[in-house]
C-alpha cells in the first residue's frame, strides 16, 4: 500500500506542467493520435498504438484520465528502475526523485504532453532493466515491462531503431542469449503489431509504408537527393523532376506546406496527401541518392546528428502555434465543459511559454552537471563490479546516443526529439551515485558487509 501511495504521489509530481497549464498538455501532432479513435480517422503518418492508448482513458469525455495513465506509467517505471538499480526503494526516495526529475530536467514536461514522446524514454528503460536486472524484478514485473517496453517501441517508429540497438549492445556486453533475446522479446511484438496494422490500414504489411517520404524530405533538404535529381530527371521520370527548380527546400515545407512539389503539381493542381502518395517514388529517389552519393549522405547524417545532441531545449511543443487548427479539432469531440478548459488553459492563450520560462531554465545546469556525475556513476560502477548499474547506466547513454542519429540523420534536429529522452542522462547521474540496498549489492561487497557484523574475538579470550 505504501509503494503505490508513494508511485501515485511520484505521478502527481510529474503531472505539474498540466497543473501549471490548466489543462494536459498537446502538440500540433496530438490530432492525429486523438483523431484516430474520435473521428476516426487512421493518421498516414503515425503508427496506430498511442490514439488508441488515449482512448483506452479518456472515452471522448475527458484528456485528463489519459494524463494520469501516462504519468503513472512513468512513476511506476521509476519505482522499478530504482529497486533494480539500488536494490531496494523507498517511498521518500521515490518522491525525491520525482521531484527532481519534474523539476531539473524535461521528464515532466512530456510526460504532462498527450504524445508519445515520452515513451521515447519509457521503452529504453524498459529493454534495459528485462536484459540487465533480470533477477532484480518479479515476474509480473518482467511481463508488464515487456508488454510496455514493445508498446513504447510501436508507438513512433523513431523509437524502434533504439530499440535495435540496445538489443544488439546486450548481446555485445552480456556475450549471452538470454539477455539480448529477453530485450528483442518486445521489440518483436512491436514489429509484428505495427506490419499488421499497416497490412490492414493501408494494404502494404510493412513497418512503415510511406516512411520514404520524410527521409527524401531530409536528404534533398541537405543536398544528395537533390543532386540525383538534377542528374537522372528528365531520364528517370519521376514526378519531381517538373519542379526541380525549386529544391532544395526546407524540409518540413517540402512534407507539409500546401503549395510544396509534394503536394501541389507542377501545373498548379493540388494533390491530397501528397506525401503518402508521392511515398513510391521517394523511395527509389532515396534509393537512388544513397548509390550515387553514399559519402555525401553520410556526412549530411553525421552533421545532422551532431545539431540534434545540441538541441534539447523544452520549447516547441508549449506554444499555441497550429493548435486551434489541429488539437483544439480533437477536443470540440469532447464535452462542451473540456472544450471550454482547453481554450482557457495557458497553452491555448499563449502564455504558457512566459509561465514555463523560469523552471525550464534549470534543465541546462542540471544536464551539464549530470555528465561528469555520470562519468563518476559509470566509472565507480565498473570499479565495483556492479555490473547491472553499469550496463544499465551505459545503455542509458547509448539510448540518447542512438535517438539523435535517428532523429537528425532521418528527420532532422529539432529540440523536441532530443528533450524528450536526454533526461535519461540526469537519471542515471543520480541512481548511479545513489546509495545501495542489500540486492544492490555485489557478492564480494556482501561477504565484506557480512565480515564486518563478525566478533573478532570470543568473550573467553578477551578475559584473559
Amino acid at each position: 500500500m505504501i509503494a503505490w501511495l508513494a508511485i501515485i504521489a511520484g505521478a502527481a509530481v510529474l503531472a505539474w506542467p498540466a497543473l501549471l497549464n490548466g489543462y494536459p498538455l498537446v502538440f500540433i501532432d496530438s490530432v492525429s493520435y486523438l483523431g484516430h479513435t474520435l473521428f476516426p480517422e487512421w493518421p498516414w503518418d503515425k503508427t496506430a498504438a498511442y490514439g488508441p492508448f488515449l482512448h483506452l482513458f479518456h472515452w471522448g469525455w475527458s484528456l485528463w484520465p489519459a494524463l494520469a495513465g501516462q504519468v503513472l506509467i512513468l512513476s511506476h517505471l521509476l519505482w522499478v528502475t530504482q529497486r533494480a538499480m539500488r536494490g531496494d526503494v523507498t517511498a521518500v526516495g521515490h518522491i525525491l526523485l520525482c521531484g527532481a526529475l519534474a523539476g531539473l530536467t524535461s521528464a515532466a514536461w512530456f510526460a504532462a504532453t498527450l504524445m508519445p514522446d515520452i515513451f521515447a524514454a519509457v521503452g529504453p528503460l524498459c529493454l534495459l532493466l528485462i536484459a540487465f536486472a533480470r533477477e532484480r524484478l518479479t515476474r509480473p514485473e518482467l511481463a508488464w515491462l515487456t508488454l510496455l517496453g514493445a508498446f513504447a517501441v510501436a508507438t513512433h517508429l523513431s523509437h524502434l531503431p533504439t530499440a535495435l540497438v540496445l538489443v544488439a549492445f546486450a548481446a555485445f556486453v552480456t556475450r549471452r542469449f538470454a539477455p539480448p533475446l529477453r530485450a528483442a522479446l518486445p521489440v518483436a511484438i512491436a514489429v509484428v503489431v505495427l506490419v499488421a496494422a499497416n497490412a490492414w490500414a493501408f494494404g502494404k504489411p510493412s513497418l512503415s509504408p510511406h516512411g520514404a517520404a520524410f527521409l527524401l524530405a531530409r536528404l534533398q533538404a541537405d543536398g544528395p537527393a537533390t543532386q540525383t535529381l538534377r542528374e537522372q530527371c528528365p531520364r528517370a521520370g519521376w514526378a519531381l523532376c517538373a519542379q526541380l527548380q525549386r529544391l532544395p527546400m526546407d524540409s518540413d515545407r517540402f512534407l507539409w506546406d500546401s503549395d510544396s512539389p509534394l503536394n501541389r503539381a507542377a501545373d498548379g493542381r493540388p494533390i491530397a496527401m501528397g506525401a503518402m502518395r508521392m511515398a513510391p517514388e521517394a523511395s527509389a529517389i532515396v534509393g537512388a541518392t544513397i548509390l550515387d552519393h553514399p559519402v555525401e549522405v553520410v556526412v549530411a547524417m553525421a552533421r545532422n546528428t551532431l545539431a540534434q545532441l545540441e538541441r534539447f531545449e523544452v520549447g516547441d511543443t508549449l506554444g499555441s502555434t497550429h493548435l486551434s487548427a489541429s488539437a483544439r479539432r480533437a477536443v470540440e469531440d469532447l464535452p462542451p465543459d473540456e472544450l471550454a478548459a482547453f481554450d482557457a488553459a495557458a497553452q491555448m492563450q499563449g502564455r504558457l511559454p512566459d509561465l514555463a520560462a523560469p523552471f525550464v531554465a534549470a534543465h541546462l545546469p542540471m544536464l551539464v552537471l549530470s555528465l561528469p556525475l555520470l562519468l563518476v556513476a559509470l566509472g565507480l560502477a565498473a570499479w565495483r563490479g556492479d555490473r547491472v548499474r553499469l550496463r544499465v547506466l551505459a545503455g542509458m547513454v547509448v539510448a540518447v546516443g542512438v535517438n539523435a542519429f535517428v532523429t537528425g540523420a532521418l528527420s532532422g534536429p529539432a529540440a523536441r526529439y532530443q528533450a524528450r529522452i536526454v533526461w535519461l542522462l540526469p537519471l542515471g547521474a543520480i541512481l548511479g551515485l545513489a546509495p545501495r540496498f542489500g540486492s544492490g549489492l555485489t557478492d564480494e561487497e556482501r561477504i565484506r558487509a557480512r565480515m564486518t557484523t563478525w566478533p573478532t574475538s570470543s568473550p573467553s579470550s578477551s578475559s584473559s
